[in-house]
């Protein structure tokens, strides 16, 4: 079972509307798929909550044409999901591009802060050296598990929120389940994510 809705900033506030992903089969549909949500308002930032069975979580944060930001709760979790599939890139995840195999070149990935070839504990935390996306917030926590599996734990963009009112730490804090309530309240569109569940 899973719940997903698109947030849009408006001028008085977040709207909000469910959402059906059945034709949704890539990131880019479902950024398409948020655009397509602020035709109607000045403001184009759009949130796009994905959560399965209380297991794992997603937000995909999309502002006008600029690649979308991801945050997964866990991405072990996320990644047997056909939903999570869409939030988990080859570059998240650290594969060549249209490779299928979701265990290749996952050894290669730089999960630890660390860069291949140095030992831990020679990155600096919160340099931004281990960052997927290279702006010191998307960094990735927890090690990739035996055999090069899909980490467990919370993969991207930590900061996804920060401007929001959720920083990093309290993101990182939040628990499948509740959590996109929790982080509804803080945005202050709790009623009208309730509204659409």
């Amino acid at each position: 079972m899973y719940f997903a809705a698109l947030l849009a900033r408006t001028e008085d506030g977040w709207e909000a509307s469910d959402t059906d992903l059945d034709d949704v089969e890539t990131l880019a549909d479902l950024a398409d798929l948020a655009r397509e949500a602020t035709a109607d308002y000045d403001d184009d930032t759009v949130l796009v909550f994905i959560e399965q069975d209380d297991a794992w979580f997603g937000v995909v944060r999309v502002d006008g044409e600029e690649d979308p930001r991801i945050y997964v709760s866990d991405a072990a979790a996320a990644s047997r999901s056909s939903y999570g599939e869409i939030l988990l890139t080859d570059e998240m995840l650290g594969r060549d591009p249209g490779t299928d195999d979701t265990v290749t070149d996952l050894d290669a990935l730089d999960l630890d802060g660390t860069e291949d070839g140095e030992p831990e504990g020679s990155a600096e935390e919160g340099d931004g050296e281990g960052d997927v996306d290279g702006e010191g917030g998307a960094g990735v926590t927890g090690p990739v598990g035996p055999g090069g599996a899909v980490p467990a734990g919370p993969l991207g963009d930590r900061k996804i929120l920060a401007d929001l009112g959720v920083p990093e730490k309290d993101l990182l804090g939040l628990v499948s389940g509740d959590a996109l309530n929790e982080i509804a309240d803080i945005l202050g569109a709790a009623e009208v994510l309730e509204a659409v569940r």
